[in-house]
C-alpha cells in the first residue's frame, strides 16, 4: 500500500518531542476513507492484524488541516 505522509515524520533538530529524530506521523491513502497512523506501541488488547498507538494531539490537527477537514 502506498502511504503519503500528511502531518508529523521527521523532526527537526531542537523539535524533536520523540527523542530518536522520527516522530508519530499520519498518512493519506489510496483509500479516501482511509489514514494510517504511526506511534507508540501501547499495552491494550485488540484484535488480531489491530495496534493502538500513541500521537500527539498537534499531529492529527496537522492531519486533519491536510485533509481540508477544518
Amino acid at each position: 500500500m502506498e502511504l503519503t505522509r500528511i502531518a508529523g515524520g521527521p523532526c527537526s533538530p531542537g523539535d524533536d518531542d520523540c527523542g530518536n529524530g522520527d516522530c508519530p506521523t499520519v498518512y493519506a491513502t489510496p483509500d479516501p476513507g482511509l489514514l494510517a497512523v504511526q506511534g507508540y506501541d501501547v499495552v491494550h488488547p485488540v484484535p488480531d492484524g489491530e495496534s493502538v498507538v500513541l500521537i500527539p494531539e498537534n499531529v492529527l490537527k496537522e492531519a486533519a488541516r491536510a485533509r481540508g477537514w477544518f
